[in-house]
């Protein structure tokens, strides 16, 4: 069984962490860098750790590793060998489960939740480009170039000791098609979810249908969920359903605030809608989400509200929850 799985068997909703580099800058790192939060590995890597424990202390149940804007490439631009890169990814994994042993260690922290996972983020192309693209999957690449880029860090994440991978905010098809294609093919026997980011209530970043994507990823078994992140709330609702209708798998959401990023200036306009997080969790659950947490420019508050919402409620009374 796979390790989400494992979590919806028993509990029937499992919540997620929240954005990693938006804690790294309140707690003053400055992020504006082509590595983005893979600069706090080299620079700062308990702070990493400490931002894990608090999203384990607000109530997540699976920690998503600083590995999103780590590739071999972003490092070796940096100067950094290959050997020294790899030792970063698996740091990466490494601070991830010790914050999460560490937490699980203390049994007053154990009461009505699973143990939670670790899942190593496996960011899109555009991540290591660093100029946005991720939102935009404009990048001009075939699939098999994609998976030669893909391979080697996939390659390290698949046997660094997380329990999952998580192939997050990818753009297009064809990058998920080629992640998928390279999990199918050479680790058969890991699981990933692989999220999309979307433009708008019914296609990804590029512009392709995600029932076009879900129906295509359902017939992976070593897709364990198929869903949405980095994408603002207000399309959430609709783009579950979407899926739905498309996958048989879990449904995986985790938004960022509602905010516009300028890859230009590297910072974020527009107005959040983050704070009612409390709010559109229940709605997505209703329409059909089971794995809830939140991405860029939220908050170990965002994924308590959550919390405060979700534990009180047994399996059944999840299976039953309406919007009153």
């Amino acid at each position: 069984m796979d390790p989400l799985a494992r979590i919806l068997n028993d509990y029937g909703l499992m919540i997620l962490d929240g954005a990693m580099a938006t804690e790294l800058e309140r707690r003053g790192c400055d992020l504006r860098d082509p590595l983005w939060s893979a600069k706090v590995l080299i620079e700062a890597p308990e702070m990493i750790k400490s931002v894990h424990a608090a999203y384990f202390a607000a109530g997540a149940d699976c920690a998503i590793t600083a590995s999103y804007q780590a590739t071999f490439q972003g490092f070796a631009r940096r100067g950094l060998s290959e050997a020294e890169a790899a030792d970063l990814m698996r740091l990466s994994v490494r601070l991830a489960v010790e914050a999460r042993d560490e937490f699980w260690a203390d049994p007053a922290n154990r009461a009505g939740r699973p143990r939670p996972l670790v899942a190593a983020s496996i960011g899109p192309y555009g991540a290591y480009l660093a100029d946005g693209s991720e939102y935009r999957g404009d990048y001009g690449l075939s699939e098999e170039e994609l998976c030669a880029f893909h391979r080697p860090r996939l390659a390290m994440l698949a046997s660094s000791g997380a329990d999952l991978l998580a192939c997050e905010t990818i753009p297009c098809l064809v990058e998920a098609r080629a992640l998928a294609g390279l999990l199918a093919e050479e680790y058969p026997d890991r699981r990933a979810w692989v999220s999309f980011s979307a433009r708008d209530a019914r296609h990804t970043c590029h512009g392709e249908p995600l029932a076009d994507c879900a129906r295509l990823l359902d017939r992976y078994e070593q897709v364990a969920a198929i869903g949405i992140n980095c994408t603002a709330p207000r399309y959430v609702a609709d783009l579950i359903e979407v899926a739905r209708a498309a996958t048989s798998k879990p449904i995986i959401v985790y938004p960022n605030s509602g905010e516009t990023y300028r890859a230009e200036d590297s910072r974020w306009e527009g107005a959040s809608e983050a704070g009612a997080f409390a709010d559109w969790a229940p709605l997505w659950y209703e329409r059909g989400a089971r794995i809830i947490g939140g991405c860029c420019r939220t908050t170990p508050a965002d994924i308590q509200a959550i919390a405060a919402w979700a534990r009180p409620h047994s399996i059944d009374s999840f299976d039953s929850l309406s919007l009153q």
